[in-house]
């Protein structure tokens, strides 16, 4: 029986788009989106960001460093701010609180920097989970397994009771290969209460 939810948050609860923050921006040039996406959105730094190994702090002057004098400010507003304002994936906020209202123990498991909690405690939606982990503080992320084996050990929770929610399908594979539940998200929030519905989950 499941028990417990657990949410991806980036493309499941916001939005993770760098197009849709470099638009925010003002960064039109085709040239300049390809750069601040490659140096910044798609760098080692940033993925290195999410094992805990870097901060927005230690990555900042390697990123600036790679880019032209003209994109400097933009790609430091980025990486401090891209998360505001935070825009939520339509319904899920929703889809959430009726799970919680249900009686469904309502968990975060995120591949995230240690600036996650700053943006995260601002948004409502967090007032309706038990707990959150973020894998820059556990220095592993998804899909290694041993991630899915820390939150289980760290929330007292049986991974046969846990269904885990994820855009990534390689991360939700690996959520199934450890004895959980798992539903790729594509994105639509109607999607998702139907995929649970079917799992048994009643709300």
């Amino acid at each position: 029986m499941i028990r417990n939810i657990v949410f991806d948050m980036g493309q499941v609860l916001i939005r993770f788009d760098p197009d849709e923050f470099m638009d925010r921006e003002g960064i039109t040039d085709p040239e300049d989106r390809k750069i601040i996406s490659r140096e910044l959105f798609q760098s080692v730094e940033w993925a290195q960001m999410d094992l805990g190994i870097e901060t927005e702090d230690s990555i900042e002057p390697k990123v600036i460093a790679r880019v032209p004098e003209h994109l400097r400010d933009k790609t430091r507003n980025l990486l401090r701010n891209w998360a505001y304002p935070r825009t939520m994936i339509p319904g899920m906020e929703e889809l959430v609180c009726s799970l919680k209202k249900a009686g469904y123990g309502i968990y975060l498991l995120s591949n995230a920097s240690v600036g996650q909690p700053g943006y995260w405690k601002k948004l409502p939606v967090s007032q309706y989970f038990d707990g959150t982990m973020i894998s820059a503080f556990v220095r592993t992320v998804k899909p290694c397994p041993a991630i899915y084996t820390l939150f289980t050990e760290e929330f007292h929770l049986k991974a046969e009771e846990c269904v885990f929610i994820d855009d990534a399908p390689m991360n939700v594979a690996a959520a199934i290969a450890c004895g959980w539940q798992g539903i790729v998200f594509h994105g639509e929030a109607s999607e998702a209460a139907v995929k649970l519905r079917t799992l048994g989950v009643r709300f």
